[in-house]
């Protein structure tokens, strides 16, 4: 930024004014002329606290002090101690601190700065005192033992209470102001344990926050009916609804970093029938690296009503699996493939390539991960998977090792009405790609597929079937030892053809693993009906379901991608690794949740409506297909189906004539042709085959619970 942008951007900040003197060239700060007056304070505060002392053991009376000859001992004494006090408070930085924030920590300075000053003061006056005195007055330099106790807890009152009083009247103040405040927020603080109380003190002290806790909730009964922090602790989680309206609460703080999500789940799903605005701590991360404060709460969001675990992946194996390699995302910078950028990024690689067509997202996430990893070799292209001449020329000029195929069209209605985009984007575009891939030397191809794919009832789920048909096509054709009778798809024939001398030399010691990686539908990706329902409800509604009874799978982007890599890790070739979900959600549910995050009622301040479903959906998402059984992995939320047995030599005759049927954009014969290859393929109104009856009625009483 040139100096002129920096002057504006100054000006346009307020100007706060130092406080200093001047004395020619001497410049005085605020906080020096303060402690100036603090020390002249603390000299007479220490001549007062003995004097007391005397005044005290001679019950009150000043004429009996000066008739005793304690009092010329004191009046000797006092000056050269009280400024040896100043010198001594000086390294002990009590003349530094910023009282205002006040603590522990200048209470326990203070109070030892008094006993070692106190502990010199009964060692001097008894040592030196004789010295200086003679006679009769020698006999009195012993003093009276209240004198030295008395004196030195005086002292330490009169030091420590100055101090704190300014902190004290701010507190003071601000409980007033806060008592006072119409507008307050009055807040229900969910957890009585360690966090809770960190929330608690850091509400009280921190200045700017005008937020009042009035009431704890906590599951442990033998903290009911007592105290924390001067806020009572009412009662468990079932008397969320009755102290909200009770104590008039209109935020809720859930402080509990151990709970499980299952645990949260429940509560949080009773404080969202409340209306409050909903907030709570992160995780454990932050109450181990002791950053608990009201600033680290989160808003509650729509996957904390899930209730799912998130996938704790075995990520060290993945960072040995990627760590010095060349690794390709296509469809980099849509939601999943930038997500897997940045965890690809986060573990070494040698090299990152991101291939997207659309150069915006590209841009955003070469950006973001230039700037997190300066040192990273990332290289950012743009072009289409549809493009075999592109495509061959990434691989021939990078030869990557890994790739991560997230290019897709993945919008069920639009490919409804545009099927044989679907072909070609999808299908196509993950055979010229896994074509490429093959020929090049790329040791792992890993496909990003969807629990559409299971028994399609639209062309998005067919084309992605197809999909997961090619790569385990492959994989067989080179297992067997056939990869030159892969035929190679063109739209062109020219540059990219693989074999061009006709050796069949570029066939022999093929080593590419294909794999598949199949989840349902991901929370905040592009295609999520989570930002539809977020745009629909800022605008005041309607907000739009399909069907009240449609339920669907549920993940959160991260716990997909770590899925991706970690399929990527565990593969041997052919096969599609499965997430093991847990219960369906009721979209019909999930949109009233987000309603009520969102401070309104369902039905009542923003209207739901129900528009039927859409061309090729189903009420129902299905993980697998009936034909297909599972196998564990070393992670129980991870399993592999089994493929279905297919004939590969006619499967991968039959997409050369989808290809040009698909090119033609004959639409009138395509998706006649995709049932013909895809034989689980049902349009709509047609009920797969394979599924039994009652299947769906279990899935629906799995997500009423």
């Amino acid at each position: 930024m040139s100096s002129d942008g920096n002057r504006t951007k100054t000006a346009d900040k307020p100007h706060r004014r130092r406080k200093t003197l001047r004395f020619g060239k001497l410049t005085i700060e605020h906080w020096q002329i303060i402690s100036f007056f603090l020390a002249i304070y603390d000299f007479v505060a220490v001549c007062g606290a003995y004097f007391l002392a005397l005044w005290i053991r001679f019950d009150g009376s000043f004429n009996a002090i000066q008739q005793q000859p304690y009092y010329r001992t004191y009046t000797v004494f006092i000056v050269p101690y009280a400024l040896a006090c100043i010198v001594i408070f000086g390294f002990f930085r009590m003349y530094k601190s910023m009282w205002r924030y006040a603590s522990f920590v200048e209470l326990a300075r203070t109070a030892a700065a008094s006993v070692l000053t106190s502990g010199l003061h009964a060692l001097l006056i008894t040592v030196l005192m004789p010295a200086i005195l003679s006679g009769t007055q020698a006999t009195a330099t012993r003093m009276p033992l209240t004198y030295y106790i008395l004196g030195g807890l005086l002292q330490f009152v009169l030091l420590a209470g100055v101090r704190f009083a300014y902190r004290f009247l701010q507190l003071f103040r601000k409980s007033r102001h806060n008592a006072q405040e119409s507008g307050i927020s009055r807040v229900m603080l969910i957890g009585a344990g360690s966090a809770g109380q960190l929330i608690l003190r850091d509400m009280s002290q921190a200045k700017e926050i005008t937020d009042k806790v009035v009431c704890i909730i906590d599951d442990n009964p033998n903290k009911w009916n007592r105290y924390m922090e001067g806020v009572p602790v009412v009662g468990g989680r079932d008397d969320i609804l009755w102290a909200v309206k009770k104590y008039g609460v209109n935020k809720i703080f859930l402080a509990i970093p151990s709970a499980t999500a299952e645990q949260k789940r429940d509560i949080l799903t009773i404080c969202n029938e409340t209306g409050c605005e909903l907030k709570q701590l992160p995780g454990m991360y932050q109450f181990v690296l002791d950053q608990i404060s009201v600033t680290s709460m989160k808003k509650v969001s729509v996957e904390d009503l899930l209730g799912r675990e998130p996938i704790k992946a075995n990520m060290e194996e993945v960072y040995a699996f990627i760590t010095g390699k060349t690794v390709l995302v296509t469809g980099g910078g849509g939601s999943i493939g930038s997500e897997l950028c940045r965890q690809i990024a986060a573990h070494n690689p040698k090299q990152l390539i991101i291939f997207d067509v659309y150069e915006n997202n590209a841009y955003a996430i070469q950006l973001e991960l230039k700037k997190k990893y300066p040192d990273m070799d990332l290289v950012t292209l743009i072009g289409s998977v549809r493009d075999s001449r592109r495509i061959f020329q990434v691989f021939e000029t990078y030869r990557p090792q890994i790739v991560y195929h997230a290019a897709a069209h993945k919008h069920v209605p639009l490919m409804e009405d545009s099927p044989c985009e679907a072909i070609k984007n999808n299908a196509i575009g993950t055979y010229k790609t896994a074509y490429a891939a093959m020929v090049h030397g790329c040791e792992r191809f890993v496909l990003i597929s969807t629990d559409k794919a299971v028994n399609p009832t639209n062309v998005m789920g067919a084309s992605k079937r197809i999909c997961e048909m090619i790569v385990q096509s492959f994989d067989h054709m080179i297992k067997a030892g056939k990869a030159d009778r892969i035929p190679q798809l063109f739209t062109h024939v020219g540059y990219e053809n693989a074999d061009k001398d006709g050796s069949g030399s570029v066939f022999r010691n093929i080593r590419t693993e294909f794999v598949a990686v199949r989840f349902g539908n991901v929370l905040g990706s592009n295609g999520s009906v989570i930002p539809l329902f977020q745009r629909q409800i800022e605008n005041g509604g309607p907000v739009t379901v399909t069907h009240p009874d449609i339920i669907r799978y549920f993940m959160t982007i991260p716990e997909a991608v770590s899925l991706v890599m970690l399929a990527g890790t565990y593969a041997k070739g052919g096969e599609i690794f499965v997430l093991d979900m847990g219960s369906p959600v009721k979209i019909d549910t999930l949109a009233r949740n987000m309603i009520k995050l969102s401070g309104y009622k369902p039905d009542v301040d923003i209207k739901i409506e129900y528009t039927g479903l859409r061309p090729g959906e189903k009420l129902y998402e299905e993980k697998l297909m009936a034909e297909e059984g599972l196998k564990k992995t070393d992670n129980d939320l991870i399993h592999i189906g089994c493929p279905i047995r297919f004939d590969e030599n006619a499967f991968l005759g039959q997409l050369a004539g989808l290809m040009d049927a698909a090119y033609s954009n004959k639409e009138d014969r395509i998706r006649e042709l995709i049932a013909a290859v895809v034989t689980t393929y049902r349009p709509e109104g047609v009920k797969p085959a394979g599924i039994k009856d009652g299947t769906y009625e279990r899935l629906v009483h799995e997500a009423d619970q």
